[in-house]
């Protein structure tokens, strides 16, 4: 078994409330979910209302597959207009490493 994440840094556009923040982050964490069907959540910078971090797991049978997958949600972060994408971290274990 084979398990990645990602973690990603993003500065949000025009936005200057929790409120408005909640309006670009949901919509871009559902889309990933029913893109890529993908574990993910907001993780960090909850109090901030210009910055959020985001992050994606997936478990997989295939390293290449998780290395796969990763790539495309990065892309597909990166590429988006509402977000400014600052750092991506990525992981990739295998369930027999100690």
């Amino acid at each position: 078994m084979w398990i990645g994440w990602i973690e990603f840094d993003l500065l949000l556009g025009d936005v200057h409330s929790l409120k408005e923040k909640r309006s670009v982050v949901r919509p871009l964490i559902a889309e990933l979910r029913r893109r890529f069907a993908l574990t993910v959540a907001e993780v960090d910078a909850l109090d901030l209302h210009r910055r959020s971090g985001i992050g994606v797991s997936v478990v997989a049978a295939d390293p290449a597959h998780v290395v796969e997958l990763l790539d495309s949600v990065e892309r597909f972060v990166a590429a988006r207009p509402e977000v400014e994408l600052l750092s991506a971290h990525r992981r990739i274990l295998s369930s027999t490493d100690e």
